[in-house]
């Protein structure tokens, strides 16, 4: 009872503190972008992540209010040298200098959950020790509390159609905790070095996995040239360009072949290192399933055939309805994107504009969207102001084009064994593929809600023998395509007519036959 007690006098006294930095920073009187992230760091460790959370959910807040949270700072007072050997001797067992040869009592930097001081093992390597914040859980876990409650408060506002607060707090929440777990953070660092082994010019730091614990994590010290470093670089011998395009394909590769990619690439997080792209900082990565890399794909294609109902249905696939989609709402917000793209070739695109207007249209209709696809557009979007910095004239999506195509053709199995006639085949087929797609055009307008279809039912003796003889007809033309086909297959035993067999013969002739059938007269009664 004296524990509950405790508890919820440290929740009162934290609402008090709340109720004083809105009243403080005049919250009634309208809240700019800038006196929101004010706010944020304000209230502290909780509520920055929460900014940085929302910063990529554009489905709710408008740009610019994204766009301010994205920068808002991390930096706080440092922990005293006291806090932090207490630390280390708790995850250690036993003090600092026992375990390091040397440790820099001043950090090189101190942000919401952690801070960083560099040391050197005793085999002689030097390294920077990442140590968590003293009673960081316990703050953040009590602030979750707190605005779970506050969110209740929600269901009653217009906003409750627009997001789920407690879907965002549980994300936030998820985040915080990998966050504050420096094992996590470790495997992430593990798997990004196993998925780039073979990439000779982009590396990470090395983990010191002994050293590591859920408190305290020791990494190589990078010491590279930052990326936004223009000048340096250029003192360096590198070329800024063939860097610029170097970051931007390894993203994408990170995106749509490994499926794991860092979901904040600001300039502070890659360094260049001997001729190396260095990826600092794997607390946040973003992580697409097969799926939903495959409907993303689908979705490109879409927009560069300019085929709305692809786009339609890829933004079904991504989202989760809350309540009934009017189909054809979604599909002309769909066609008014396409029409703001025209005609563009698919090395044309802005992904992250791309993204962008997916999600845009996803609010507008009501679609839930998960939350890796919010991580992959400011991630993109991040990337491509690293990129714009560092060599303007660098495509972006030129060069994610490219890279699509290389790895689709990877792993397109072609043996050069198919000989002319299968060729044939192919390409006829095709071209048979192409009645479909004219009939969805005939009814695209149906489809839009802009025009009516008009049955007129007849209900003679006649109905049913029609409908019938129509079903046998449209059997008999499917039988007669698939008898054609396989008439132009090689194979099928010895030959007995030039290049036709005995089996061959029989496709073809059977095949003509109800070709024959198909068009002949309706019988009358």
């Amino acid at each position: 009872m004296t524990r509950k007690r405790e508890a919820g006098a440290q929740q009162h006294s934290r609402l008090a503190e709340i109720v004083d930095v809105l009243r403080r920073n005049e919250i009634v009187r309208g809240l700019t972008p800038e006196k929101l992230c004010t706010i944020l760091e304000e209230l502290g460790p909780t509520f920055i992540k929460l900014g940085q959370v929302f910063s990529m959910r554009t489905d709710f807040l408008p740009e610019e209010y994204c766009t301010a949270l994205a920068k808002l700072r991390t930096s706080v007072t440092p922990m005293p040298w006291e806090q932090v050997e207490r630390i280390l001797t708790s995850a250690y067992g036993r003090p600092a200098e026992e375990v390091f040869a040397s440790f820099s009592r001043e950090p090189l930097g101190s942000a919401s959950i952690a801070q960083v001081h560099e040391a050197v093992l005793p085999e002689g390597q030097r390294v920077v020790v990442k140590v968590q914040r003293e009673g960081i859980h316990a703050v953040m876990n009590r602030d979750i509390h707190l605005l779970k409650k506050a969110a209740e408060l929600v269901k009653y506002t217009p906003a409750r159609d627009l997001v789920d607060f407690n879907q965002v707090l549980d994300q936030l929440w998820m985040v915080a905790q990998q966050e504050m777990d420096f094992l996590t953070e470790a495997e992430n660092l593990e798997r990004f070095a196993r998925l780039n082994a073979s990439v000779t010019n982009v590396g990470a730091p090395r983990l010191y996995r002994q050293y590591t614990t859920a408190q305290v994590l020791v990494m190589e010290n990078v010491e590279g040239i930052q990326i936004d470093r223009r000048e340096e670089l250029i003192a360096a011998g590198y070329d800024l360009r063939e860097l610029g395009e170097r970051l931007a394909d390894h993203y994408i590769k990170q995106v749509t072949e490994d499926g794991f990619f860092h979901a904040d690439p600001h300039p502070g997080n890659l360094r260049v290192r001997d001729g190396k792209l260095i990826f600092l900082d794997m607390g946040m990565m973003g992580t697409l399933g097969p799926g939903i890399r495959s409907t993303l794909m689908k979705a490109v294609e879409g927009i560069a055939r300019g085929d709305a109902g692809s786009c339609a249905d890829a933004v079904m696939a991504l989202g989760e309805a809350r309540g009934e989609t009017d189909r054809r709402k979604l599909y002309r917000a769909c066609e008014a994107m396409l029409n703001r793209y025209g005609s563009m070739d698919l090395a044309q695109i802005n992904l992250s504009r791309m993204l962008g207007d997916m999600m845009e249209i996803m609010k507008e209709n009501r679609i839930a969207m998960p939350s890796e696809l919010s991580m992959l557009a400011r991630g993109l979007a991040t990337l491509e102001g690293v990129v714009m910095q560092l060599a303007p004239e660098t495509n972006v999506m030129q060069i994610a084009a490219a890279r699509v195509r290389r790895s689709f053709f990877r792993h397109l199995d072609v043996q050069g064994e198919v000989d002319r006639g299968t060729r044939a085949v192919y390409e006829s087929t095709r071209k048979s593929l192409d009645i479909p797609a004219l009939l969805a055009d005939l009814l695209r307008t149906g489809i839009r809600g802009d025009a009516g279809v008009n049955v007129e039912y007849r209900t003679d003796n006649h109905t049913g023998d029609l409908i019938r003889e129509s079903i046998g007809r449209l059997c008999m033309a499917l039988i007669c395509g698939a008898l054609l086909l396989a008439a132009a297959m090689p194979g099928g035993g010895q030959a007995v007519l030039g290049e036709l067999t005995w089996f061959r013969l029989g496709c073809l002739a059977a095949g003509l036959a109800l070709g024959a059938a198909c068009l002949l007269p309706r019988r009358r009664k």
